[in-house]
């Protein structure tokens, strides 16, 4: 390690730390403690190799997810000003109660972060306009009327 760079003398470390690792794994067979990365001592078995795998599954996982072809719900293609009031049913009697629990409704089922990367374009619109639709009935409950 004399003659290099602290950088790359880390990097060397790290190299023959996780090389020794994964000699220790294929020989013991890897034994998860359950704790999380962060919270495991300095030396565990369980450091950048089985971080690697950990990763690796996930994206494994990831891929069987997505091998089935995204087909877009019949609700998610109505994108239409019309189509998603009439969805919300807005009334004469609403309260700021009833439209903030209509909001929380339709964001259960129509929040872009609850869906699939292709249903995010659909989804984003309508809750953009049933936010602007409720966000327009509140103003007018909130709005005094002007009288005679």
């Amino acid at each position: 390690m004399f003659g290099m760079s602290v950088f790359h003398s880390v990097l060397e470390r790290l190299k023959a730390d996780q090389d020794e690792e994964l000699s220790d794994e294929a020989r013991d067979g890897w034994r998860g403690t359950g704790a999380a990365p962060g919270f495991m001592a300095e030396g565990s078995a369980h450091t950048w190799a089985s971080r690697g795998a950990v990763e690796q599954a996930y994206r494994a996982l990831a891929a069987d997810e997505r091998a089935e072809p995204f087909s877009m719900p019949d609700y998610l293609k109505r994108t239409g000003l019309a189509e998603v009031a009439s969805e919300l049913a807005l009334g004469e009697a609403e309260t700021a109660l009833t439209l903030a629990a209509k909001r929380r409704r339709f964001a259960a089922s129509n929040h872009p972060d609850r869906l699939p990367v292709e249903a995010r374009l659909n989804a984003t619109l309508r809750m953009k306009l049933a936010n602007m639709l409720i966000d327009e009935a509140l103003r007018r409950i909130e709005k005094p009327t002007v009288t005679g």
